[in-house]
């Protein structure tokens, strides 16, 4: 009998929490896998946890999950509707960049494979991490809030929320690039 896409999503969640194959393990209270909807049209992935989210174990629950929370809000989507998570699961010490070792790591044992079982219409990256991930050659910058097609998927390039809360005009950028998201969602389930 075949495990159900969920099940697997809760066992790579299960595999995350004990996840030893790079040093980030060493400095974490606890890895984040993600969190929401499993079957969701949308998922959204940061660069990693940071101090609130190693301690309590869940994606976006410090002040740029706030802020986060409020950008699907404005948009009628709740946490619940979507998938949120990061490239890396475990906190890098000081809040510093994921290395290159550690993000290849993370996304081709785990993040890859969540979002084959999620499947996903639209994948939002938020910040320029996220985004180089799946496509390198992009600068935020320049195409934040544009809808970007590569390797069959869709992505929406947009600011991590973080930047929003110390800058404040790109909170007004974020939430404009926000209001793009259920028409792209729209288009995306008239054409599937």
């Amino acid at each position: 009998m075949a495990i159900d896409s969920v099940t697997e999503l809760q066992n790579i969640a299960s595999t995350i929490r004990t996840c030893t194959l790079c040093t980030l393990c060493e400095g974490r209270t606890n890895a984040v896998p993600g969190s929401g909807n499993l079957k969701a049209e949308i998922v959204f992935i940061g660069e990693g946890p940071g101090k609130n989210e190693d301690v309590h174990g869940v994606p976006f629950c410090g002040a740029s999950g706030k802020l986060l929370d409020q950008m699907l809000l404005s948009i009628g989507l709740a946490r619940d509707d979507v998938f949120i998570t990061n490239i890396v699961k475990c906190r890098p010490p000081g809040n510093r960049d994921p290395l290159p070792f550690e993000k290849v790591v993370c996304a081709t044992t785990y993040l890859d494979h969540q979002l084959d079982l999620i499947n996903p219409k639209l994948i939002v990256t938020l910040g320029r991490h996220a985004l180089n991930h799946f496509i390198p050659d992009l600068k935020i910058s320049e195409v934040h809030g544009h809808a970007q097609f590569h390797n069959n998927q869709h992505f929406l390039p947009l600011y991590h929320p973080a930047v929003a809360l110390y800058n404040g005009g790109m909170k007004t950028t974020l939430a404009e690039d926000f209001l793009t998201i259920p028409t792209l969602l729209q288009n995306l389930t008239q054409t599937h």
